[in-house]
């Protein structure tokens, strides 16, 4: 079964999944489940990507509310590719690149950890979720990869923070970040199948799950009105 076959209402503070309580609950059913299973070829997966900085409340309330809900209900037809950077800037010292961060040390600090967080584990995208959705994103980040990557070790992290890996894998993300047609002027900044425009941007935001069952171009899941299931709402609006 789907997650996405499990939902009826879905709000804006309060996540109504009928017979499975809150949306932390039904995302624990949903890992202990097969949801990841596809009939559906990856090719045909509508690609999302969100460019973002770790301490920004805007981005926190766009991964948190919209894109990984979202991503966790449609994972067979959505991919997601989180890029932790954003506006930062990157200067060359010797064969490093030290980093300034828009909201300061503990953004690049966080930044780093998640960059690190999407290399070495399968989990990190639910870790992340974990992290942006404490109120201390980076005291959150150890026990938030303990409860979804409990073989992970912390000092394997660390090390990929504090070391070259690390630097390369941001240095990489900043390559990525400006690499961007048209160039990125906030964020959080969302691209779809690798585009991006105005209202791509305010539908990913207001609007995500229609969106991607509405671009999908391969057969129809239940969740998004195929095969006689219902057709659900949009996941959540951003006020």
């Amino acid at each position: 079964m789907l997650c996405a076959d499990w939902v009826d209402e879905l709000g804006m503070s309060n996540v109504i999944l009928v017979g499975f309580g809150t949306f932390e609950e039904v995302l624990k059913q949903c890992l202990e489940s097969n949801f990841t299973e596809s009939h559906h070829k990856k090719t045909d997966q509508v690609e999302v990507a969100l460019y973002f900085e770790s301490l920004c409340p805007g981005c926190r309330m766009a991964f948190t509310e919209t894109l990984y809900p979202t991503w966790v209900l449609l994972s067979d037809i959505m991919s997601l590719t989180l890029v932790p950077y954003g506006n930062a800037q990157e200067k060359p010292d010797g064969q490093r690149f030290n980093f300034e961060c828009q909201h300061g040390e503990p953004e690049c600090l966080g930044n780093m950890i998640e960059t690190c967080l999407l290399n070495m584990t399968d989990a990190a995208k639910h870790i992340i979720y974990c992290m942006e959705s404490s109120s201390d994103v980076i005291k959150a980040a150890q026990s938030c990869a303990q409860l979804y990557s409990p073989d992970l070790s912390w000092d394997s992290v660390t090390s990929c923070v504090k070391g070259d890996v690390g630097n390369q894998l941001m240095h990489q993300n900043a390559l990525k970040t400006k690499a961007l047609q048209p160039p990125h002027q906030y964020v959080p900044w969302v691209t779809i199948n690798g585009e991006h425009t105005e209202e791509l941007q305010d539908k990913a935001l207001n609007s995500l799950f229609t969106l991607v069952c509405s671009m999908y171009k391969g057969p129809k899941i239940p969740a998004c009105g195929g095969g006689g299931g219902k057709h659900y709402r949009s996941y959540s609006h951003i006020e």
